[in-house]
């Protein structure tokens, strides 16, 4: 995989994590380095950090990068200077022969498309021609309120309009978040297909056991984090009560090999006498080094573990909530935008309406007037929603980064905890006084310990939505 080129699906700051790569979306990143975690190693523009491999899609290898050029299929010609291409992944894709500029949207000839509503272009990352979140590039032709003039020309949303239409909805919003609509959503393709991630399967929100409140899916995530910590604990617990035995059996025997009973036995069985009561001793010597291994090689570790899980677990929790507060912030704010925003187009149009009836100076004041309010109301409710996609892309990067953590970290905890009992095992055959065969078996078990496996059977059963959330539009 090293030495491959790959291009960017997402935005990535990289400000939250050491020797991050920053890049935006579309960007060609080169390949130097890939590991186990998730996280790769790559170099753009003479800069080298590390970014989520699931923020990229892998191009062919330098030197066999071949495109395959191919007729557009659409009856409208393509500007100047552009060229259709297939990808290898068998998608469509643009490139203009003068500027280098490929894109996976179809360019238009035409300066201003008719068909799509004027709004601000948000800064959501974008993937083989669609927004991470699934949403086609183009805007949809269908929205809340479609407000135009009878010529048919696009105009703001503050503009006036003797009729208002209301269109198939191609968005649903959830506790402040904005989805596709089910009986409009593009085919959205898994982050990590096959690999049951965490980073796929809990955008939505659902309700607790009780039905009462409503638990985040990044709250269920971290519950089962939480969970992991405690057990953890346990474990520590656990040793720590085996190692108390240990030192107590040790204790009990050293002392019993010191009784003097029977001590004035004579001959070769007295010699048999005085060698089984220093085998007592030795036999507790032993057990004091086992206890003491235990504590430092099994127990302090499982602890020192712990600690810093729970200090991740800490800055993870609070960073995603500020961000889905944020979220929610802006959310009103477009609501109180839009409700504004018709109050203004209902004033408006009662003014139209009494200039049709009575002609005065006065009353195209007001309407002037009027107009400017609501061209005003409009442009604030473009602001906002621009502000809400803004909000939304950013705790979008944020969850899928975070998820991947959390992700990792529980891998290493099932990993670190595993290796930390193979090796209570393999002190327990050390002492060599054991009965083998009451360890074989824990040693088989922890062979097959599988963090994908478990992993793939949790989420399973505690996924709360797959789907990915939207642009929000006018």
């Amino acid at each position: 995989m090293s030495g491959s080129l790959c291009r960017s699906l997402y935005s990535f700051s990289g400000e939250h994590h050491q020797q991050g790569l920053k890049f935006e979306a579309g960007e060609v990143i080169s390949v130097l380095q890939v590991s186990d975690g998730g996280w790769w190693e790559g170099e753009k523009d003479g800069v080298r950090g590390w970014f989520p491999a699931s923020y990229v899609q892998i191009l062919e290898k330098p030197g066999k990068m071949n495109p395959q050029k191919i007729e557009d299929s659409s009856q409208v010609p393509l500007p100047p200077g552009w060229q259709c291409y297939m990808s290898p992944q068998g998608r469509r894709y643009y490139v203009n022969t003068v500027t280098n500029e490929t894109t996976w949207e179809r360019p238009n000839s035409s300066p201003v498309s008719l068909k799509s509503p004027i709004v601000k272009k948000t800064s959501l990352p974008t993937v083989n021609g669609f927004h991470s979140s699934g949403s086609p590039l183009h805007h949809p032709d269908s929205v809340h309120i479609s407000v135009r003039k009878p010529s048919g020309e696009p105009q703001s949303p503050g503009s006036p309009s003797p009729t208002k239409k209301q269109n198939k909805e191609t968005i649903i919003t959830i506790n402040c978040v904005t989805f596709p609509h089910p009986d409009t959503m593009p085919e959205q393709q898994l982050l990590k297909p096959g690999e049951w991630s965490y980073c796929d399967y809990f955008w939505a929100d659902k309700k607790d056991p009780q039905g009462n409140t409503t638990v985040t899916g990044f709250e269920e995530l971290l519950q089962k984090q939480l969970k992991g910590k405690q057990m953890q604990k346990e474990m520590a617990e656990f040793i720590r009560e085996r190692i108390k035995i240990e030192e107590e059996y040790a204790k009990n025997l050293a002392k019993l090999s010191q009784n003097s009973l029977a001590f004035q036995e004579e001959g070769t069985l007295g010699e048999a006498w005085a060698q089984l009561k220093k085998s007592l001793a030795d036999e507790a010597e032993v057990h004091l080094k086992f206890s003491s291994k235990l504590q430092s090689e099994v127990e302090k570790p499982l602890l020192n573990f712990r600690e810093n899980f729970k200090k991740d677990m800490k800055k993870f929790d609070h960073h995603i909530a500020d961000l889905r507060k944020q979220l929610s912030s802006r959310y009103a704010a477009v609501e109180k935008a839009r409700k504004a925003l018709a109050e203004r187009q209902k004033d408006l149009e009662v003014k139209t309406q009494q200039l049709e009836i009575k002609l005065s100076n006065k009353t195209e004041e007001d309407i002037k007037k009027a107009r400017r309010k609501s061209t005003q109301a409009g442009d604030d409710l473009m602001r906002c929603v621009d502000l809400y996609n803004q909000a939304q892309s950013k705790w979008f990067e944020e969850m899928v980064t975070t998820t991947l953590e959390l992700e990792r970290l529980e891998v290493e905890r099932v990993e670190m905890i595993r290796q930390h009992l193979c090796q209570y095992t393999q002190l327990r055959h050390e002492t060599d006084m054991f009965n083998q065969s009451t360890v074989e078996p824990v040693d088989q078990l922890l062979q097959k310990v599988d963090p994908a496996k478990d992993r793939e059977f949790w989420v399973k059963e505690h996924k709360t939505g797959d789907i990915r959330p939207m642009d929000m539009d006018i």
